[in-house]
C-alpha cells in the first residue's frame, strides 16, 4: 500500500502550537517535535466512527485496547507484558513528573544524560528535587556515555536515573551491551530507571529497539517504560501515553503519586492508540521510508552546503538532527536564523552550551525541508 507523505496539509491558523509560533512571520517552524503529515488512515477512519457515536463519556480502555496494547509489545520487541502492568497517562512529561515525585524526595538527586530533552531537567527541579546531567561524548563519530563521569556523579541523594532511548535530540539508539550496562548501574547504586522510550518506533536504521526491562528481572524490577503512540503516528495532541510497570510496588508507588493531580486519558486517545498499534503498520513502514529519505537530504545538503554547520554522528532513530553550528560564531543562532526564515530549537534548552547547536525537525514534507534548507544557506552565506 502507498502512503502519500508529500502532500502538504496547511497548519496555518489552525490550533498548531508549532505554526502559532511564528503567525504572521514568513518563518518555517522547523522545531517542536511535531510532524505535518496526517495521521495514518487507520487512525483516521477509527475516529471519525468514535465521533459518530457521539458520547464522550469518561473513558476507560476496552479489553480490546489492552490486547493489542500486548500484543504490539510482544511482536515489536519480543517483550510479554501483563496488562495490569499498564498505567495510561495522558502525556510522557506528565510520566517524567511523576517518576521524579515518587522515587525521590525534595532535596534527592535525578540522573541523567545531556544534552536531553528539556522536561528530563525541569521535572525534578518541578518538585524540588535536583537535577544532574551528564555530558555525553563525541567518540570516533558517535555519541557515548562517559561512564566514568556518571560514576563519579552518584551521591548517597543519587535516587533516580532518567534515560532516553533513542536518545533525543542526538537520535543515538543504544545497544544491548550499553543498556545493560546501565542497568547494572543503577543495580549496584540502587537506583530506580525511567527509560522513555517514545520514538522506539521510529528507527530509521537497521537497529533493534530494547526495552530496558528486558535486560533482566532484577533490572525489571526496577524499571518504569514510558512509551506513547503520539510521536510515531502524530497524534501528541491527543494527550494518550502509558508507562509499563512489571513491579507490583513500584507501580503502586507511581500510581499513589498521580492520584488527583494526573488526569485521566480521553476517549478519542484510547481509540487512536489502540488504531495505530493494532492497523497502522503499514503506514509506519511508509513513514520510516519517507523519513529515511528526508534524512539522507538532510545529511547531504548540510555536508555539501552549510560550511561551518556539522552533524557529528549518525541520525539513526527520530525525525529530529542534532547540528553544530560552533563555528558560525553566532552569539544567538535561533534569531539568526529566524532572521532568514527558519525557526529552529535551541541547543541551550537541551543542555548544551548557548550557541553551540540547534535541532531541526525534519518530520515534514520534502518540499518543506529543501525550503528551510535553502534558507538555512542563505543564513549561513549571510555571516561572511
Amino acid at each position: 500500500m502507498n502512503f502519500n507523505f508529500d502532500t502538504p496539509t496547511n497548519r496555518v491558523g489552525t490550533d498548531s502550537q508549532k505554526w502559532q509560533k511564528y503567525a504572521g512571520r514568513d518563518v518555517l517552524p522547523m522545531w517542536v517535535a511535531d510532524m505535518d503529515f496526517k495521521s495514518s488512515p487507520a487512525i483516521l477512519a477509527a475516529l471519525h466512527e468514535r465521533v459518530e457515536h457521539g458520547i464522550y463519556g469518561y473513558a476507560r480502555p476496552t479489553k480490546a485496547t489492552m490486547d493489542v496494547m500486548v500484543a504490539a509489545m510482544d511482536s515489536r520487541y519480543g517483550w510479554s507484558i501483563d496488562p495490569a502492568w499498564i498505567v495510561w497517562l495522558p502525556g510522557l512529561v506528565c510520566g517524567l513528573n511523576v517518576t521524579a515525585q515518587a522515587f525521590a524526595e525534595p532535596g534527592d538527586e535525578v540522573l541523567t544524560l545531556a544534552p536531553i530533552y528539556p522536561p528530563f531537567i525541569s521535572a525534578p527541579k518541578n518538585s524540588a528535587r535536583v537535577s544532574v546531567s551528564v555530558d555525553l561524548q563525541l567518540k570516533d563519530g558517535r555519541w557515548d556515555i562517559d561512564w566514568d563521569a556518571l560514576k563519579a556523579a552518584v551521591t548517597p541523594r543519587t535516587k533516580l536515573f532518567l534515560l532516553c532511548n533513542p536518545h533525543n535530540p542526538v537520535a543515538r539508539v543504544w545497544r544491548r551491551e550499553e543498556l545493560t550496562r546501565m542497568g547494572e548501574f543503577c543495580v549496584h547504586h540502587n537506583l530506580v530507571l525511567c527509560s522513555d522510550e517514545i520514538h522506539c518506533d521510529l528507527i530509521l536504521d537497521d537497529l533493534p529497539h530494547i526495552p530496558t526491562a528486558l535486560l533482566g528481572e532484577e533490572i525489571a524490577r526496577r524499571s518504569i517504560t514510558l512509551m506513547a503512540p503520539s510521536k510515531t503516528y502524530n497524534v501528541p495532541g491527543l494527550g494518550t501515553s502509558f508507562a509499563i510497570i512489571p513491579d507490583v510496588g513500584l507501580r503502586a508507588k507511581f500510581v499513589r503519586a498521580t492520584a488527583g493531580i494526573v488526569a485521566e486519558v480521553n476517549a478519542l486517545g484510547f481509540t487512536a492508540c489502540e488504531a495505530a498499534y493494532r492497523d497502522s503498520e503499514p503506514w509506519r513502514q511508509g513513514l520510516l521510508a519517507y523519513l529515511r529519505g528526508n534524512r539522507d537530504l538532510l545529511l547531504d545538503f548540510v555536508a555539501r552546503e552549510l560550511p561551518g554547520v556539522t552533524i557529528e554522528a549518525p541520525i539513526e532513530a527520530t525525525y529530529l538532527a542534532w547540528l553544530n553550528v560552533r563555528e558560525l560564531g553566532l552569539k544567538d543562532p535561533i534569531a539568526h536564523f529566524e532572521a532568514h526564515g527558519v525557526g529552529l530549537s535551541d541547543g541551550a534548552f537541551f543542555g548544551a552550551p548557548k550557541g553551540h547547536y540547534v535541532r531541526i525537525n525534519f518530520g515534514c514534507t520534502r518540499s518543506t525541508l529543501q525550503e528551510s534548507l535553502q534558507c538555512m544557506k542563505k543564513a549561513v552565506a549571510a555571516i561572511a
